[in-house]
């Protein structure tokens, strides 16, 4: 039996009928899931600045982007990572047909994952430049140099005001920032709003751009960087035994999700179900699970309960798989004492081998992309997993893309402090794009 006992049949289900992505492997979401299948690397030398002094020099960014897509009255309030948001939200609003409306907007939630970063990292240089030209605080040029602009658009909630505005959502919102499991942890309070009736709709997801001297920095600094400078698309290989850091990355992904009822009500197509979601904190290290995965068991277990499915029920595992030492050994214990013998037949792989990691954006690209794997019954391959480590000893899926039905799916999300979030994802018997 696949449903747990306690599973209520009468709880609003929470469908997702739009998906929008901007990626280090496309503008849209079409366009990742394509190459993403194809086993496209994203990850190159760093363009966006001078990296040449850094122990690392390689990073998935985001290219193309064209900030002439952005509406206009918003360009000078939102900076790089807000554009990727109102860009990825807009295209998941489009494909999910629907947009709040002055008779709607109550009934619409709006619930994000955002980076800590708020500052561009050139307008910094301008603040030191006018307010502390010497190296020592100038309060007159400190209040000359300041913008109320600036100062707006460096709130942590800048991003949701953005697209808040933009969209014209009047029900509740709310901004989550719990570094790696952030996007997924804002699906996953978005699906509990809806389930309570606070909302009918919601626009979810998360953003995020670290590819900053200052981002770059500081990742280096904890050692937590691949430092394969020469071999840019073999540095993430999550799960192998040679891996030695993540390669950080930029992007968005949002969501829209709609309480059934109302999906079916106009018509919806629909990907899939967000089933259930589950939360976890691990008191062990600030970088690091306990190498016995009990934060991740936690979270995996409570999102299982909260969907109603057994172990057994799971498909496919999209796994946080960052490609550092100690997260993927942590992992792997994690899904061993959770699925047990199950195990062997699960498909996993993580997409990070790809894409590299989006930080705050990470959950929920990575929902989507579960979504996605539901809807054409086909799971991506990791990549640059030749030599598997020992200590990962999960079916990962490996040189092409698994083609195989999947009705539920599990999307790790990991964070940096000890949050650990996991989704639940499971096909309907709606119709599907």
């Amino acid at each position: 039996m696949n449903r747990t006992s306690n599973h209520s049949a009468t709880r609003r289900r929470v469908l997702i009928t739009g998906i929008g992505m901007v990626t280090p492997l496309g503008l849209e979401a079409p366009s990742t899931w394509q190459a993403l299948l194809a086993g496209t690397s994203g990850v190159g030398p760093i363009r966006g600045f001078d990296a040449s002094g850094f122990p690392v020099r390689i990073g998935a960014e985001v290219q193309g982007l064209d900030a002439e897509r952005v509406e206009r009255t918003l360009r000078k309030h939102a900076g790089h990572q807000h554009r990727m948001a109102l860009m990825a939200a807009e295209e998941a609003l489009r494909d999910a047909g629907i947009a709040p409306t002055p008779a709607t907007a109550a009934r619409w939630a709006c619930v994000v994952g955002s980076g800590m970063m708020g500052s561009e990292f050139s307008e910094l240089l301008e603040f030191q430049r006018r307010a502390a030209p010497t190296g020592t605080l100038d309060s007159a040029g400190l209040v000359e140099s300041a913008s109320p602009v600036a100062f707006a658009r460096h709130q942590p909630t800048a991003g949701l005001g953005l697209l808040v505005r933009r969209f014209g959502v009047c029900g509740p919102v709310a901004s989550v920032h719990t570094a790696c499991a952030s996007g997924g942890q804002a699906l996953g309070a978005a699906l509990q709003l809806i389930r309570r009736g606070r909302a009918d709709r919601a626009l979810a997801g998360g953003f995020d751009s670290m590819l900053n001297p200052l981002g770059l920095a500081g990742f280096c600094l904890l050692g937590a960087l691949s430092i394969d400078n020469d071999d840019p698309s073999r540095a993430s290989r999550p799960f192998d035994r040679t891996r030695n850091g993540f390669v950080l990355g930029e992007g968005a992904g949002f969501l829209v999700l709609e309480e059934a009822g109302a999906a079916r009500a106009r018509g919806a197509t629909v990907y899939g179900e967000l089933a259930g979601e589950g939360n976890a904190l691990s008191s062990y290290r600030i970088t690091d699970s306990h190498p016995s995965g009990l934060g991740p068991i936690q979270a995996m277990r409570a999102a299982l309960a909260d969907a109603g499915e057994a172990p057994s029920a799971v498909d496919y595992v999209n796994a946080h798989g960052t490609s550092t030492p100690m997260n993927d050994r942590s992992e792997c214990a994690a899904a061993g004492a959770v699925f047990g013998a199950h195990a062997e037949r699960l498909a996993v792989s993580s997409t990070k081998s790809l894409m590299g990691h989006l930080i705050a954006a990470a959950g929920a690209v990575e929902a989507a992309i579960c979504a996605l794997a539901i809807r054409d019954g086909v799971a991506p391959a990791s990549a640059n997993l030749t030599r598997p480590d020992p200590e990962c000893d999960l079916p990962f899926i490996t040189g092409a893309p698994l083609r195989k039905p999947i009705r539920v799916a599990l999307s790790n999300s990991f964070g940096f402090g000890g949050a650990n979030n996991t989704l639940v994802l499971r096909k309907t018997t709606d119709e599907h794009r």
